[in-house]
């Protein structure tokens, strides 16, 4: 397994629409979900989508116990999100700040719908199907919007609260970079 380059915002293929996954327990679907998770832990992530390492598959991982990018965050667990379907629970909507790996040093005001349920498949093809909220619900709605070709910044509703974590956060030691 290998370290991937982070695809960055403004490269045209994190804009596409990902295609979905057909073939589970694969050799190559192994390969990718490897080079993933070194990938995140890497670079202290707490989701990776396919589409930023340039994998035009409907592929997310995710999870966090604790990030020195995210200090204050509940944990979430280990996940592997093949052809995801989210469907929220409440019309509530929650803001908070939100960084990404193809955003290096940027945060900005994020709002996410506070509680939903998430289907797909696990990378042997076994169903999936959670009812979460808080941070693992903002996780998992980041990661998705990678598959149809959103970043983050396209759903901030204030672009001022939009930046370098190290202007908006002066005396907090986030690392994005």
């Amino acid at each position: 397994m290998s370290v991937r380059k982070v695809l960055r915002m403004g490269d045209a293929r994190l804009l596409r629409h990902a295609e979905e996954v057909t073939a589970f327990d694969s050799e190559e679907l192994q390969e990718l979900l490897g080079d993933m998770r070194d990938t995140m832990q890497a670079l202290d992530g707490v989701g990776l989508a396919a589409p930023q390492i340039g994998i035009n598959l409907r592929v997310v991982i995710f999870g966090v116990e604790s990030n020195p990018r995210y200090p204050d965050a509940e944990e979430v667990p280990h996940t592997v999100l093949i052809n995801p379907i989210l469907t929220p629970l409440s019309p509530s909507k929650e803001d908070g700040w939100e960084g990404c790996l193809s955003l290096p040093g940027m945060r900005g005001l994020v709002p996410r719908f506070t509680h939903l349920r998430y289907q797909g498949r696990d990378q042997f093809g076994a169903l999936i199907d959670r009812t979460v909220s808080g941070f693992h619900a903002r996780v998992v709605q980041h990661e998705c919007d990678h598959l149809d070709g959103l970043l983050y910044p396209m759903r901030i509703e204030d672009m001022r609260n939009f930046g370098f974590s190290s202007e908006l956060f002066p005396d907090k030691n986030i690392r994005d970079e």
